[in-house]
């Protein structure tokens, strides 16, 4: 032991000419979207009740991006079968993937008696609800059985601020009062085994259409423009449509260093190599674009995809990754792997079904993290039938966090002219909506940035 929505489904006021109900009927079954509940993580500084269990509990992301915990070694000693089902579901979190995890019963006292025949894991996890006294001299006798370097996480059942200062004293590198997430957990363990060459990642968020021709590309780029030059944080976008991706085009920009440069030779990427590959587009905006060619068939194993992501989110804050609309192993893994996902849908059947299936795989395989977030784009197209965004949302189980207006001629002149949409009018209901997300994902009040006369005169 060591020491808001920006628009409404009301702007969209259409008829859906076909028979709705039958069309929605033989794709889904109504899905009710689900409660999210308020946790209280300061407990008073008192005994506290049996610890509780909701195993989709969300709660607000801290700074920084989640980092994959390495390949460790942890026993878990419980004293509480809703204890071991919340180390079950940390077991299970995508973060945990290279651990192993063994759970057992009997608190703290077990701990000690398997401590004295077997070696040191990487990590003990003891619940006690001993008194204070008590919980300090097994914490004394355990400390006799272990080696150095082994991490201790104590569950208690107090409050209490001497207690924790006397755990601390002995080498306890984690003390934890119920109620508890898995996600606390997870978070808990990641930062007692971050490299300390390496200790922040930025956040990763992944953009990813229903179908093709949705729009996700163009609301990557606007977004990730939105994060830097309107919310004010440093960000990088990587396009990933290594054939076809349009990032060098709608940022009006010609560079020879695309990131397949990286993802052809990915044991060179360091942090340097990634800072000199990425082209600056403003102050606190970088770009890896793609090569956009089709001369060159590149079959990329999926390693190479999360060694260049990895090493992009070691130097920015926030990462927006433009994925194109394919469904294998590496884009799979890479919204697996990111702090949020944004599923961009029309409202129609195809978006609906793909879009449902792409939401149920992930919050399946992500039951810790936030369910994937949901964008209507191009609602309000003259004469074409659409899903209602009530009817829509509740098929799919999940609100809109964004609903955005068909506007033809904003995102044309914008894409003309080498601009995103809130340079070309920034008082345009969808840049609002835009800046209104990049505000919901980094938590900052969005103030857009004037022009000036001189630059309004230069069209710039």
């Amino acid at each position: 032991m060591s020491n808001d929505n920006a628009l409404f489904e009301d702007d969209f006021d259409m008829e859906f000419e076909d028979d709705l109900d039958t069309a929605l009927a033989n794709v889904f079954e109504e899905a009710a979207p689900p409660a999210l509940e308020d946790v209280n993580l300061d407990a008073p500084m008192k005994d506290l009740e049996e610890p509780t269990f909701e195993p989709a509990v969300y709660i607000e992301s801290e700074e920084g991006g989640a980092r994959a915990i390495p390949a460790i070694a942890a026993q878990v000693f419980c004293e509480t079968t809703k204890t071991a089902q919340l180390i079950g579901a940390v077991a299970e979190d995508r973060r945990m993937s290279q651990a192993t995890v063994e759970v057992h019963e009997g608190g703290l006292e077990a701990g000690i008696a398997y401590m004295r025949s077997n070696p040191t894991p990487n990590l003990l996890i003891l619940e006690s609800s001993a008194p204070n006294a008590t919980m300090i001299a097994q914490i004394d006798e355990l400390a006799s059985h272990c080696d150095e370097g082994v991490q201790v996480m104590v569950i208690g059942a107090t409050n209490d601020i001497g207690l924790y200062r006397q755990l601390m004293t002995r080498g306890v590198s984690e003390y934890l009062v119920p109620p508890v997430t898995p996600l606390q957990i997870v978070r808990s363990i990641s930062n007692l085994f971050a490299d300390p060459d390496a200790p922040f990642v930025g956040r990763s968020i992944s953009i990813v259409g229903a179908k093709g021709g949705v729009g996700s590309s163009t609301i990557a780029h606007n977004l990730a423009w939105a994060l830097s030059e309107n919310a004010r944080v440093n960000t990088a976008l990587i396009d990933l449509d290594l054939s076809f991706g349009t990032t060098a085009l709608d940022f009006n920009l010609d560079n020879q260093q695309t990131v397949a440069d990286a993802l052809l030779a990915p044991e060179r990427v360091d942090d340097a190599v990634i800072t000199r590959l990425l082209s600056k587009a403003t102050e606190r905006l970088s770009l890896f674009t793609a090569p956009a060619s089709v001369s060159q068939v590149m079959e990329i194993p999926s390693e190479a995809y999360t060694t260049v992501i990895n090493g992009v989110r070691r130097v920015m804050p926030y990462v927006v990754l433009d994925l194109p609309h394919a469904w294998n192993s590496w884009t799979y893994e890479t919204l697996l792997g990111s702090d949020e996902v944004i599923l961009v849908c029309q409202p129609d059947l195809a978006s609906l079904r793909n879009g449902k299936n792409i939401v149920d795989q992930l919050t399946a395989e992500r039951p810790n993290d936030n369910p994937p977030r949901l964008i209507m784009n191009m609602m309000g197209v003259p004469k074409r039938p659409e899903i209602p965004v009530k009817d829509f949302a509740a098929a799919m189980g999940i609100e809109p966090d964004t609903v955005l207006p068909f506007d033809p001629q904003l995102f044309g002149n914008a894409s003309n002219n080498g601009q995103m949409i809130s340079e070309t009018d920034p008082a345009a209901e969808s840049s609002i909506a835009i800046d209104n997300l990049a505000g919901l994902l980094t938590g900052r009040e969005i103030v857009p940035e004037q022009k000036s006369f001189l630059k309004k005169i230069m069209g710039k």
